[in-house]
């Protein structure tokens, strides 16, 4: 079955099984401190860096 793909929300939220892995390495410090902040804030690891990338991008393209 072939899945059809809509124009969704601009927030580039995807289906389950749509994610790719993103990887990199940080410190432990800064893994601590990101999963620290994210959790305090309520949203998930790869919610943070999608608003963190967003805000620079946006930053940068001004």
């Amino acid at each position: 079955m072939a899945n059809s793909r809509d124009d969704g929300p601009a927030d580039d939220t995807a289906v389950e099984g749509e994610n790719k892995t993103l990887n990199f390495k940080v410190s432990p410090d800064f893994k601590k401190e990101f999963k620290g902040f994210a959790g305090s804030q309520g949203i998930t690891m790869t919610d943070l860096l999608k608003e963190g990338f967003a805000l620079s991008k946006k930053r940068r393209q001004k």
